[in-house]
């Protein structure tokens, strides 16, 4: 138990002396891992972006030994032919992963097809060569709009991009997901395909929101060709307060009870019942028992 206590303690001292660097302690270490520098962005529900690296090296023999690299400057840049333009700088922390956040009213260089490419570099250091990713978007924008047609609550979207004019240029076949916020992950309302850059569709009745009805409507688009990752998020109070969820999930004078009441009160009777007879046979021997001992001392 105490030489694995050790080798335990050994253990934790190396990934902490990986955590703590961003090269590794010796040549031979960085030939026995591969680097990998994933650049990606997300244009967020406020139209800011988020920049975001995920910087790792990756055991070659054993590839679930993965070690963050920690403490990398990263520099994101906007590039546009010979023109460069820095973003801003980011470290990476202990997941290896280092964001920056660029305001909605940036303006991009773009090129003549309307496309914004970034650059995200790691100009190395120590024992790590240099590092970098590259992508090319455009950017989107998502009309999201909540509201009751004709007593109908109604979710509609609006997919456009703006040309050198500023003027709004419909998405054609635009595939996005609807979902709902949830306490650990989003449920999937609808998945559709915009055509002219529209789509509606009614929202469903009886989901449960927080205590006053309030739920998070999402739209996502997911590693697009041209767009990357877009989400947008709406606030709404369509859903069941939670009291009222509640009263509708667990009423007792419903007309059909829901099965697992049934379950229940099936097991609960066999087990009142069993103990019935098993108490009655009980008695039965003992007045028999007592019978034998009455005659035998006769």
């Amino acid at each position: 138990m105490k030489i694995q206590s050790f080798q335990k303690s050994v253990i934790v001292i190396l990934i902490g002396l990986l955590l703590s660097t961003i090269s590794f302690a010796q040549k031979s270490d960085v030939k026995d891992y591969r680097l990998r520098f994933n650049f990606n962005t997300i244009k967020q529900s406020d139209n800011s972006r988020l920049l975001e690296v995920k910087f790792e090296a990756t055991n070659k023999k054993d590839r679930k030994d993965k070690v963050p690299v920690y403490e990398a400057n990263i520099i994101f840049i906007n590039v546009l032919e010979d023109q460069e333009i820095i973003l801003g700088k980011s470290k990476t922390d202990k997941e290896g992963i280092a964001q920056l956040t660029i305001p909605e009213n940036h303006v991009y260089l773009t090129n003549k097809e309307g496309y914004i490419n970034l650059k995200a570099v790691f100009e190395g250091k120590g024992d790590l060569d240099s590092e970098e990713d590259e992508i090319a978007i455009k950017d989107l924008f998502l009309d999201l709009n909540l509201s009751e047609i004709d007593s109908v609550k109604t979710v509609s979207l609006k997919a456009f991009t703006l040309d050198s004019l500023k003027t709004k240029v419909p998405v054609e076949e635009l595939d996005v997901v609807f979902s709902i916020g949830g306490m650990l992950s989003k449920m999937p309302l609808e998945e559709a395909t915009l055509e002219n850059g529209k789509y509606k569709f009614e929202f469903p009745e009886n989901i449960s929101g927080d205590r006053e009805g309030n739920l998070d409507v999402f739209v996502t688009v997911d590693d697009h060709d041209d767009f990357g990752n877009l989400i947008l998020k709406k606030n709404v109070n369509w859903g069941l307060s939670k009291e009222k969820a509640q009263i509708d999930n667990y009423t007792l004078w419903s007309d059909v009870a829901p099965i697992w009441m049934y379950v229940v009160l099936t097991l609960l009777l066999i087990g009142v019942w069993s103990n019935y007879i098993y108490s009655f046979i009980n008695l039965l021997k003992i007045k028999k028992e007592g019978k034998e001992i009455e005659t035998e001392k006769n």
